[in-house]
C-alpha cells in the first residue's frame, strides 16, 4: 500500500485550485494544510503538494526528465472518464493525444490524459 507522494510545485495556489477540483471529484479531502502546502487524503493515502522554495524553480519540471512522469487514478467507469474529460475541457486543460484519446493507452485502454498545474501529466482511467 502506498503511504503518501509529496511533490513540490512551483505555485502553490495554482496547485490548490486545480488539485481542489480534481481529487475532490475522485472523493479525496483535504488531509492537512499549511503554509507551504497542503494534502488531500483517500482511504490510507495520500498526496501532498508543497511551494517550491525560490531557489529551486528555475530548474523547472518536466515529465521526461529523470523523476516523477506522471500521476494515474482510477476512474469509476468509462462513463465517468467521458464527464470528467468534458469538465476538464470546461476548464480550458490540455488534454494530451487527443488524436487517440480516449484510447490512447491502446484499445482495451479507457482514459483521458491532461497536464495538471507545471504541465505534469495527469491520467484518469476506466476499470
Amino acid at each position: 500500500m502506498l503511504h503518501h507522494i509529496e511533490i513540490n510545485v512551483s505555485d502553490l495556489n495554482k496547485a490548490i485550485e486545480f488539485w481542489d477540483w480534481f481529487l475532490s471529484e475522485l472523493n479525496y479531502e483535504v488531509y492537512q494544510k499549511w503554509d507551504s502546502g497542503i494534502s488531500w487524503k483517500f482511504e490510507n493515502t495520500y498526496l501532498v503538494f508543497v511551494q517550491t522554495h525560490e531557489k529551486f524553480l528555475k530548474a523547472g519540471y518536466h515529465r521526461s526528465q529523470v523523476g516523477l512522469n506522471h500521476l494515474a487514478f482510477y476512474a469509476e467507469s468509462r462513463e465517468h472518464v467521458d464527464k470528467m474529460t468534458e469538465k476538464l475541457k470546461e476548464r480550458n486543460l490540455t488534454i494530451l493525444y487527443q488524436d487517440r484519446h480516449p484510447f490512447a493507452g491502446g484499445p482495451d485502454y479507457y482514459a483521458v490524459f491532461f497536464e495538471g498545474p507545471d504541465r505534469m501529466k495527469v491520467e484518469l482511467a476506466a476499470p
